[in-house]
């Protein structure tokens, strides 16, 4: 089962200070960028659908079925390991034709002269995450890397607010209910004590806090990302492209691109996402 941690009502269009006046020193009563989180397969490199079709005929599953939930499912931990190694093995095979997208060196570059930083969070394994990063991002630091060893995966939360723990963004929990809420997503996402260690912990007076990704950017092309980011309290943009167009209209979508490095103008601009009724 998979549950979030609630967050405020959005109200009006989300919105980051200009980074070039912030970049300037000057003062702005807008919320200031503190950092961007990315998907992988089908943001940082151009998607690669045709995995997920190969992955689902050796599993044996629909096109309804999520293949990560399948694999969790399974009831023992030979299935599992038997299951996920066969997904890893159509990955080994697809990172070897990953493209990057267009825009993604400039936006890089710009995030690193603004100081902004980057992470990632995908439902990918370690390896091809890695290949990416050494074959086209070579001196870019994205830091933490949460890939699917953490647990559970998107559409849930819980890898964002690790993220924005570790880069010491929190907020303090606020009652028993929203108590109750951070346990189980970090019960569930904290695979190791360090891990939940990360998610959430005591703050500096003795009060339970957990990460605050009301800051931050998430950047996919999937409805796992435009959730996981909504859910988590992050704004969320949108790389669109022919298969996902229907979700420019979703309500977790905040903002649509067609480039990565359209991201430059709009953040430099200042980030204004679209009004969602």
């Amino acid at each position: 089962m998979r549950r979030f941690i609630s967050t405020m009502a959005q109200s009006g269009p989300r919105r980051f200070a200009p980074l070039k006046e912030v970049a300037a020193g000057q003062h702005h009563d807008l919320p200031r960028l503190q950092g961007v989180i990315f998907d992988v397969d089908g943001t940082l490199c151009q998607p690669q659908n045709h995995m997920f079709t190969q992955m689902r005929d050796v599993l044996g599953i629909s096109k309804s079925v999520d293949i990560l939930e399948h694999v969790y499912a399974l009831p023992t931990a030979a299935q599992q390991e038997e299951a996920q190694e066969k997904i890893r093995a159509i990955e080994r095979v697809s990172m070897a034709e990953q493209v990057a997208q267009p825009g993604l060196a400039d936006l890089m570059s710009y995030l690193d002269a603004r100081r902004v930083r980057k992470g990632i969070c995908t439902r990918n394994f370690e390896q091809p995450v890695t290949h990416l990063l050494t074959k086209f991002l070579a001196g870019h630091v994205f830091h933490p890397v949460v890939t699917r060893d953490f647990r559970p995966p998107k559409p849930d939360p819980a890898g964002l607010l690790f993220i924005a723990r570790s880069w010491g963004l929190v907020r303090r929990v606020r009652d028993d209910r929203d108590g109750r809420a951070v346990r189980d997503v970090v019960e569930q996402a904290a695979s190791t004590p360090r891990e939940r260690q990360g998610a959430v912990g005591a703050g500096p007076h003795g009060h339970e806090e957990v990460g605050d990704a009301s800051g931050l950017i998430m950047v996919g092309d999937s409805i796992d990302d435009m959730t996981a980011g909504r859910h988590a309290g992050a704004a969320t943009v949108l790389l669109v492209n022919d298969a996902n167009r229907h979700l420019a209209d979703h309500e977790h979508t905040d903002l649509v691109i067609e480039r990565l490095d359209e991201l430059v103008d709009v953040l430099d601009r200042g980030f204004v996402g679209r009004e969602i009724s």
